[in-house]
C-alpha cells in the first residue's frame, strides 16, 4: 500500500476528474494542517484519505 496518493489515486479511487482530485487532496490537506502534521502539495496520507471517504481507520501500520 502507498503511504501518499497522488491526484490519478484519487482519481481512481473516487471516479472523479483531475480538477476534483486536486481540490479534494487540497481539502483534506488544510485538515491535517490544522492538526498540526505536515503535508505535502498535490499529495494525500492514504491512512487519513481512506479515513475520512470510507469512515474507518486503517490497520496499516507499515
Amino acid at each position: 500500500m502507498k503511504q501518499f496518493y497522488t491526484c490519478k489515486d484519487v482519481m481512481d479511487v473516487m471516479g472523479v476528474g483531475e480538477s476534483k482530485a486536486y481540490k479534494i487532496i487540497k481539502c483534506l490537506n488544510q485538515e491535517l494542517n490544522t492538526k498540526g502534521y505536515i503535508t505535502v502539495s498535490g499529495k494525500v496520507s492514504s491512512k487519513y484519505f481512506e479515513e475520512r471517504v470510507y469512515g474507518i481507520e486503517s490497520n496499516n501500520t507499515k
